[in-house]
């Protein structure tokens, strides 16, 4: 979960683990969250492998904005911000639609700064070539114990937790703010929700 300013909420996927009849009561509370220029998401490879369908219409009806290969734009005094989200790369195994960063941008306005939620940040070098300004991404918990995030890292193109320059795009990988169940577990590597203040370069 990530917190632009107190303007925007968003959230880079892997909300659950199970389907909405398991986790409806575990979600409820996220029918709370509220900013001004909305709660966007994009959902997770875990939202892939239980009842994907149901999933996005329970988060809409939740008040999540899903960004599924699509952008909205943020206006403030004439200036733009694009948000766009992608789907995660694992959707095809799942019989849904892939990642498609051109959709996502399709009718953008020329020339607005972009930030993109990618849930895996492993395609960060491509999208750095897109003329994206920021990418969030989650996926890796951080590598949940130090040690183990080295290994996470190689199958993640060396993203594994914080900040990194991406080509001269900021690339922010989040640790997240829950465990996964089949490994539920962190050592040394703090849970985290991020505020980013965007300004002007």
């Amino acid at each position: 979960t990530n917190a632009i300013g107190a303007d925007m909420i968003v959230v880079t996927g892997d909300f659950i683990d199970g389907s909405v009849a398991m986790r409806r009561a575990d979600v409820a509370p996220l029918a709370q969250l509220h900013a001004p220029d909305g709660v966007l998401a994009i959902p997770g490879n875990h939202e892939y492998y239980f009842d994907y369908t149901d999933w996005m219409r329970h988060l809409k009806e939740l008040g999540f904005h899903m960004l599924l290969n699509r952008h909205t734009v943020i206006s403030r005094g004439g200036a733009e911000l694009v948000i766009a989200g992608v789907t995660d790369r694992s959707a095809p195994r799942h019989g849904q639609a892939g990642p498609n960063l051109a959709a996502a941008l399709t009718d953008s306005p020329e020339g607005a700064p972009i930030v993109l939620l990618d849930h895996q940040p492993g395609d960060a070098r491509a999208a750095a070539t897109q003329g994206i300004a920021l990418q969030l991404s989650g996926h890796t918990h951080g590598g949940m114990i130090l040690g183990l995030d080295r290994l996470v890292a190689r199958g993640n193109n060396g993203f594994v937790s914080g900040r990194y320059d991406v080509n001269g795009m900021t690339l922010y990988v989040s640790n997240g703010t829950g465990l996964w169940p089949g490994f539920a577990l962190r050592l040394g590597i703090p849970p985290e929700i991020t505020c980013f203040s965007l300004r002007a370069g």
